[in-house]
């Protein structure tokens, strides 16, 4: 939850090596399959957010700066599809690393270049509608967070659970945070120039 949050999505890798996940066929399959929608799992999102929130999943890259790729794990556990281009500035995916090379979209593990995928309208694929408060958001939605207020977003947490007034608790890595309030006022990151932005996922996809 740091400041410096998504200045940068490779450059903290501690654990490179093999045995990396590569591109799930199955569910790229299903990305441009017209006839046939995706349902977004929000409790199989929640659950393995639960399950990985203060350790990492040794079938992914471990970042130094990890928030927004424990977000995109947890939403593609829901079964949201991957959107693979090949080139990390563009889509939504994750190959792994191969040949030394990081493969893995900037919005995979980027907080501002996941807020920037998740605001463009598609009509295939993992999309989401931004909507104006935290009390519109579901299990599995996603919240950004610009600490600054300067437009660049350094965070990103994913809805798990609600508390007694229906409000959004939030699991987050890179400082792990399980069932958290949503607005992070407890967190040394949160200034009072912070901003939020609520992405309510579509049931299907």
């Amino acid at each position: 939850e740091h400041r410096s949050y998504g200045d940068g999505g490779g450059s903290g890798i501690q654990r490179p090596g093999a045995g990396r996940p590569f591109l799930n066929y199955g569910v790229l399959s299903r990305l441009n399959t017209r006839d046939r929608a995706v349902e977004y799992r929000r409790e199989l999102v929640a659950a393995y957010a639960d399950r990985w929130w203060n350790e990492a999943n040794p079938a992914y890259e471990l970042f130094e700066v990890n928030c927004t790729n424990y977000v995109s794990q947890c939403v593609f556990a829901g079964e949201a599809p991957m959107n693979y281009t090949g080139k990390r500035e563009s889509g939504w995916w994750y190959k792994g690393r191969t040949g030394g090379q990081e493969s893995w979209s900037y919005s995979w593990a980027v907080s501002n270049a996941l807020q920037l995928y998740l605001s463009f309208p598609r009509s295939t694929g993992m999309r989401a509608t931004t909507v104006e408060s935290a009390s519109e958001l579901s299990l599995g939605d996603v919240i950004t967070y610009d600490w600054s207020g300067d437009g660049r977003f350094q965070h990103t947490t994913v809805v798990t659970a609600f508390d007694a007034d229906g409000m959004p608790l939030v699991n987050a890595n890179t400082v792990p945070s399980r069932h958290r309030y949503w607005d992070y006022k407890d967190s040394y990151a949160w200034t009072d120039r912070t901003r939020y932005r609520f992405y309510h996922l579509q049931d299907y996809f």
